[in-house]
């Protein structure tokens, strides 16, 4: 065979080489072919299932939704006098990611701008409790003049811009301030509430809430619903142009119950007094003045208040901070006896004919308990128990209806108990009972409940302690003849647009039971406090009949053979002047309940402050200055000089631009 022809074993080798070639191109056909399947299947998924979704996100890439923060609606007493605005001012912002040395950046702009050291420290706490990407402001409220001057050197700033924004202001500073309340920046836990409350988106870009009062009780109607407006970016991010818009709905205004006029007059009766004073309309609920003295100014909290101004007010022995008509709490004193007068006749503990013998003291397990110094009032029915306060009429009444029945006589009147305002932070006090001593002590030796701690209730002392609101709603309670309403501050919305307004919406009044003729015992013998009893000189002349009841209450315990001295007790040791009252004594329309701290007697401190209320509220007259002087130092009776009539007395502001 010639060397040239193939072997058999070769052809062999060839086929099989052949063979193995075609399944190798067959495999990788078919490999190509699932891979042109899977290719085909994944565009199909991303063209037709995730269309939609691919499409948002390209367009997101492409464009950007910016928050637009809707105007806060304004803050209007009940004749429209604005007592929370907003105003448009510039301010110079840091964003501290953006800024490699902020300390140089800050120092540097110092020569351009103002900063103080306030500002400084305030940006410094505003860095702790925010994020680096936030922006910060360092300057507020700048000046034409600042503007421009940083303009021309913003090429030297990056991270650094100025912002309009719209700020808070109250008018009225200190004014009316515990019930108004203010706005600041939202923190950690305020932001864990909002999420909480699904309420983040209508917060994004929101920096400020409100922190106290109204601000804060009607947040959600004051703060408005968030817009937005969508923009195309470029590759950096920068908006090129505006695609849609959605506008910020603004805050509905809130109008108050409150005439702040009449608020303005009180709190220049107190003067540097502590206190505090409720005034209610009877027969509605609304709350016509609502003071807490002394007061503070919500401006200060707005851009976040200072370390000094803080300490100030933190540190203050008189506490300005404290609601004392919502959350300080209070012995009655003898304004409690007509409503334990109440309870006897409603009870049947005691009819009003029912004579007792006021000889000066009254004695209970070897204690002596003191009526009106070394003399009696001598015999005396219900009716003169309460024109005449007297402490063994009551005394004696305690001792017979007991702890429990009294309790329970006193809680349907609000006395202890969440009254409903509507303000945020009220306190409940103590109504106590047997079982309010049981839960409260720990010790087993302090739970019991003994008899001699039941005497001193009668006449508002002992564990007794309720706010101004409690006392005031109870008040206004006898003056409509047993219908209570729950008090309330705000009296409608307002659109901010139109100033359409609609009333908030109130609770039905309850109706506590009580006997007109029980009722009529209760007003005769309040009425009479005014005609022949201890506020009697502080009414003379008024021109409209009212009901009321003084009380003293001490502040500290006097030992039962201890006599009361004012004048060798420390200032804060000296007791509490209260007032409860309404008029007109046969038509009420407004009721008040008053308490001027460590003041002495309440005909003597409290008394004059109510009779002032109610010449304005009746009869529209002010007092002269030389009148309200002497009522800041407590030398008043019935009002002194020639009353203005309120029309004539301005309302001044201390505006900030």
């Amino acid at each position: 065979m010639p060397m040239w022809l193939p072997s058999l074993a070769e052809l062999r080798d060839n086929q099989a080489d052949l063979s193995r070639f075609r399944n190798r191109v067959f495999v990788v056909q078919v490999v190509v072919l699932v891979c042109f399947l899977l290719v085909a299947a994944r565009l199909s998924y991303l063209q037709i299932v995730r269309h939609e979704d691919l499409l948002e996100q390209a367009e997101n890439n492409r464009t950007a939704v910016i928050p637009t923060v809707p105007p806060r609606g304004s803050i209007l007493d009940r004749n429209g006098v604005e007592l929370a605005s907003n105003y448009s001012a510039y301010t110079l912002e840091i964003t501290p990611s953006k800024v490699t040395d902020l300390e140089a950046t800050i120092d540097a702009l110092g020569e351009l701008v103002e900063i103080q050291g306030k500002d400084r420290r305030r940006f410094k706490r505003l860095r702790e409790e925010s994020r680096s990407f936030d922006s910060l402001p360092i300057r507020t409220r700048l000046t034409d003049e600042e503007v421009a001057r940083f303009s021309a050197q913003r090429y030297r700033f990056p991270g650094v811009e100025i912002k309009a924004r719209l700020f808070r202001q109250y008018p009225y500073g200190e004014l009316a301030s515990h019930v108004v309340g203010y706005i600041g920046r939202i923190n950690a836990r305020e932001k864990e509430r909002i999420e909480d409350d699904d309420d983040v988106g209508n917060y994004r870009g929101t920096e400020y809430i409100g922190k106290l009062g109204v601000e804060q009780r009607y947040e959600r109607e004051l703060h408005g619903i968030t817009g937005v407006n969508r923009v195309e970016t470029s590759a950096g991010g920068r908006a090129t142009r505006s695609l849609s818009s959605h506008l910020a709905t603004p805050g509905q205004n809130v109008v108050l119950s409150i005439d702040i006029h009449l608020q303005k007059m009180i709190e220049d009766l107190f003067g540097n007094r502590r206190g505090a004073l409720v005034a209610m309309d009877p027969q509605t609920g609304e709350v016509l003045a609502f003071v807490s003295k002394p007061t503070f100014d919500p401006n200060l909290f707005v851009e976040g208040i200072d370390v000094e101004s803080w300490q100030s007010l933190n540190e203050s022995p008189d506490k300005p901070l404290l609601n004392r008509a919502l959350r300080g709490t209070y012995p009655p004193g003898s304004t409690y006896k007509p409503f334990m007068a109440l309870g006897a006749l409603t009870t049947g503990k005691r009819s009003a004919s029912t004579i007792i013998n006021d000889a000066g003291s009254w004695s209970y397990g070897g204690h002596t308990f003191r009526s009106h110094g070394d003399s009696g009032l001598g015999p005396v029915d219900m009716v003169r128990s309460i024109t005449l306060s007297s402490n063994v009429y009551y005394y004696s009444l305690a001792n017979e209806m007991g702890v429990d029945a009294i309790h329970d006589f006193m809680k349907p009147l609000g006395f202890g108990q969440i009254t409903g305002i509507d303000l945020p932070g009220e306190v409940r006090g103590v109504l106590p009972s047997t079982e309010w001593k049981r839960n409260y002590y720990k010790k087993p030796e302090q739970k019991k409940w003994f008899g001699g701690e039941t005497i001193s209730l009668g006449i508002g002392q002992g564990y007794n302690a309720f706010t101004m609101v409690q006392l005031a709603s109870a008040t206004a309670t006898i003056a409509s003849g047993g219908r209570k309403f729950a008090p309330r501050v705000v009296r409608a919305t307002q659109d901010a647009l139109t100033h359409a307004q609609v009333a908030t919406t109130t609770s039905e009044p309850v109706d506590l039971g009580y006997a007109p003729e029980h009722i009529a015992v209760v007003r005769n013998g309040l009425v009479g406090v005014v005609t022949s009893g201890t506020s009697a000189q502080v009414f003379a002349g008024a021109g409209y009949q009212s009901a009321g009841k003084t009380g003293t209450a001490q502040a500290v315990t006097i030992g039962q053979k201890d006599k009361y001295n004012a004048a060798k007790l420390a200032e804060y040791q000296r007791d509490h002047a209260l007032y409860m009252a309404y008029a007109p004594a046969d038509a009420p329309k407004i009721a008040l309940a008053v308490v001027v701290e460590n003041a002495g007697f309440g005909a003597a401190a409290a008394a004059p402050i109510a009779r002032r209320v109610f010449d304005y509220w009746l009869l529209g007259q002010y007092p002269s200055e030389e009148d309200i002087a002497a009522t800041q130092k407590g030398q008043s009776g019935r009002p002194i000089g020639t009353p203005r009539s309120k029309k004539d007395v301005p309302l001044e502001s201390s505006r900030l631009n």
